[in-house]
């Protein structure tokens, strides 16, 4: 008859349930972070690769218009792409595109040399040295 009037939680059950929350996201947090470290360097190995796919495309139709020395520099480079740069990225002198990992933990340089994307200096901390 007692068992059916109950109305509460006893307090061994929070204690129970408080300590499996706490394993719970013990084991939880770290996966994530490392699920958001990967997504960052995802992101930014597409937006490499969309840059140099933009600029070999735009390339291409200046060789066919005749125009094959024409420079492309780091603002047309940017302006070929529908959406421009997320806030990581930064033109920081003519030709140099600096990718900065959220954090500002580390940061990736980028040239653009004969019309072509390329890897200036990358610290170690991106995960992003084979691009």
């Amino acid at each position: 008859m007692y068992l059916k009037n109950r109305k509460a939680f006893t307090m061994l059950e929070l204690v129970f349930v408080i300590i499996i929350i706490g394993i719970l996201s013990a084991i939880a947090i770290p996966k994530f972070s490392k699920t958001s470290e990967l997504a960052y360097k995802s992101r930014a190995e597409s937006t490499v690769s969309t840059l140099r796919s933009a600029i070999a495309t735009e390339r291409q139709k200046l060789i066919l218009k005749g125009q094959a020395g024409t420079d492309i520099n780091t603002t047309k480079a940017i302006s070929f792409l529908t959406y421009g740069l997320d806030s990581s990225w930064a033109k920081t002198d003519s030709d140099t595109l600096t990718y900065t990992v959220p954090g500002g933990t580390a940061t990736c340089a980028f040239d653009i040399v004969g019309g072509t994307l390329v890897k200036k200096t990358c610290a170690e901390a991106t995960g992003l040295n084979h691009l």
